[in-house]
């Protein structure tokens, strides 16, 4: 279940990040502070959104701090009554517009459920392709780690990045390895005809799927953001929808990431501004 693939995606994040000595990072988004163990107070947890009128409400899923901020955004987010509240306190409070200026960066994250490192175009160098006019690229069929964005989240995304003028990246995790890149270099990408859109089928907790459009930008255009310290588990589980249908499936659990020196010469640059 995608579901529980994003959870366990921004786990291993912040874990990641939270285990430097020089930054933090908070659960911000919706999907980032939403229920993380039952499927149903899930469901829930959108539903408040919705009755809020906040169900539309796009934010990145996580925020990263330097480590010296960490006391004043945490006193901060307790007074608005945790990081679970957060995605239903409106952007004109004083108290979330208070923590959003103390961020570096902001994090959209993404997963997917390969070992990045054994993908047959691992390595692969890009070369003109016809269908891209000659610009590089690998052919249709490659199979190799992208980081992938939707089409209906480039708006929100671009619109929250020039509200609050902090930069958003996009950390993709994968079983074995972490990319990312930032939002600004997978616009000029896409912009350029680089990466073509694809259609992608997905599935919600209570079993409905639906296509998208998304962009899965190859990972040699991304910075490597970490590699696996501690493979996680795969673990055997189900959810029983409205209906009474079981859905069996399997999820990640444990695993640790640790950030590349290339992560942190990005955290860093920003942390420093």
């Amino acid at each position: 279940m995608r579901w529980s693939q994003g959870v366990w995606s921004e786990k291993r994040l912040i874990q990641a990040v939270n285990e430097s000595d020089q930054f933090f990072a908070l659960p911000f988004g919706p999907s980032g502070t939403a229920p993380k163990e039952d499927v149903r107070e899930f469901e829930l947890y959108f539903e408040r959104l919705e009755q809020a009128g906040l169900g539309k409400l796009k934010r990145p899923d996580l925020l990263i701090f330097a480590k010296d901020d960490e006391n004043a955004v945490k006193a901060a987010v307790e007074k608005l009554g945790g990081v679970s509240e957060l995605p239903f306190i409106p952007d004109k409070n004083e108290q979330l517009r208070h923590i959003v200026s103390h961020a570096a960066l902001a994090v959209e994250c993404e997963n997917s459920l390969w070992k990045a490192g054994q993908m047959p175009n691992y390595g692969v160098a890009l070369t003109p392709q016809k269908r891209l006019g000659g610009k590089p690229g690998l052919k249709k069929s490659a199979v190799l780690p992208t980081v992938i964005i939707k089409e209906e989240d480039r708006v929100p995304l671009q619109r929250w990045q020039d509200q609050w003028s902090k930069p958003i990246h996009i950390w993709h995790v994968f079983y074995d390895l972490a990319f990312g890149i930032a939002f600004d270099e997978v616009e000029r990408v896409i912009a350029n005809g680089l990466i073509e859109p694809t259609k992608q089928v997905f599935q919600a907790p209570g079993g409905a799927t639906t296509q998208k459009i998304i962009y899965k930008v190859y990972y040699n255009y991304a910075y490597r953001l970490g590699d696996s310290s501690e493979e996680p588990q795969l673990v055997a589980d189900c959810i029983t929808d409205k209906n009474g249908h079981i859905l069996p499936y399997v999820r990640f659990e444990g695993g640790k990431l640790k950030l590349s020196a290339d992560a942190f010469k990005v955290l860093s640059e920003f942390t420093r501004k």
